[in-house]
């Protein structure tokens, strides 16, 4: 049985221009224990698809057809409050920049005691073993001594990491994680990538992987009938194109 079906989704953004359709018909699911990779250039809705599960689409954004299920229960038309239930608790987060996930005011054992205390039935004192434990299941050595230190005292690929433990405190069925390794070198995205399918291994959890796999030179040029050299090997910046500006070398007056 799928634990998250996505049928059909439609995102729409109203404006004075009228409607723009973000998402138009998107259908997938996803079984316990199984990761599913979310790829696409930027701009292409993986992140929009990401925040319409998680009920985090900022306004006026919002689902205009479809239904999201999770564990057979539709979640898309659910209010702000009962989302609030749902996130942590059966659906974690993992975004691309950890600290826009963690609070810079707080020790990182604050932060994961209250998550654990928000959503599970244990004691201040268990609470704070459960995140000692889950900072040592995500890799993070001394995590006794570590689960008092602030965001800052960790590096990136740590802080990611911490995010991962923060995501997995309440034990959610479901991990959405929004290209958790893009802003971490090579050697520390492979141990994340790793980590996340230990987790779905170990926990049962559904993963849902959002990336973007974008190759060298311009992100369109495997597919852009115009490409010649210099596409496959930079990337081009935007520049003046008659009455708007557009990121590709044709318009580079260097391009000749």
């Amino acid at each position: 049985m799928s634990l998250l079906q996505v049928k059909n989704l439609v995102v729409e953004f109203p404006s004075r221009h009228g409607t723009l359709r973000a998402l138009d018909d998107i259908s997938f699911d996803i079984a316990p224990g199984e990761i599913l990779g979310v790829v696409g250039e930027s701009g292409a809705g993986k992140s929009l698809t990401g925040a319409a599960i998680i009920g985090l689409l900022e306004p006026p954004g919002r689902v205009a057809g479809g239904q999201i299920l999770l564990a057979g229960q539709r979640i898309d038309h659910l209010n702000n409050d009962e989302m609030r239930h749902i996130r942590g608790r059966k659906i974690g987060a993992i975004f691309q920049d950890p600290l826009t996930s963690l609070n810079p005011l707080y020790s990182i054992g604050r932060q994961l005691t209250e998550t654990i205390l928000a959503h599970l039935p244990v004691t201040p004192q268990e609470a704070r073993q459960r995140a000692i434990q889950l900072l040592k299941d995500t890799g993070i050595s001394a995590a006794e001594e570590r689960i008092d230190h602030y965001p800052h005292q960790f590096s990136g690929g740590m802080r990611q990491r911490v995010v991962i433990a923060l995501a997995l405190a309440a034990e959610p069925q479901l991990i959405v994680a929004d290209e958790p390794t893009t802003a971490l070198d090579v050697s520390i995205q492979a141990q994340i990538i790793s980590l996340l399918k230990k987790v779905c291994k170990d926990r049962g959890a559904a993963v849902m992987l959002i990336t973007h796999a974008i190759p060298q030179g311009c992100a369109f040029n495997p597919r852009c009938p115009k490409a010649f050299d210099r596409c496959r090997q930079d990337r081009p910046n935007l520049v003046q194109a008659g009455e708007t500006r557009a990121a590709c070398w044709l318009h580079d007056g260097s391009a000749a």
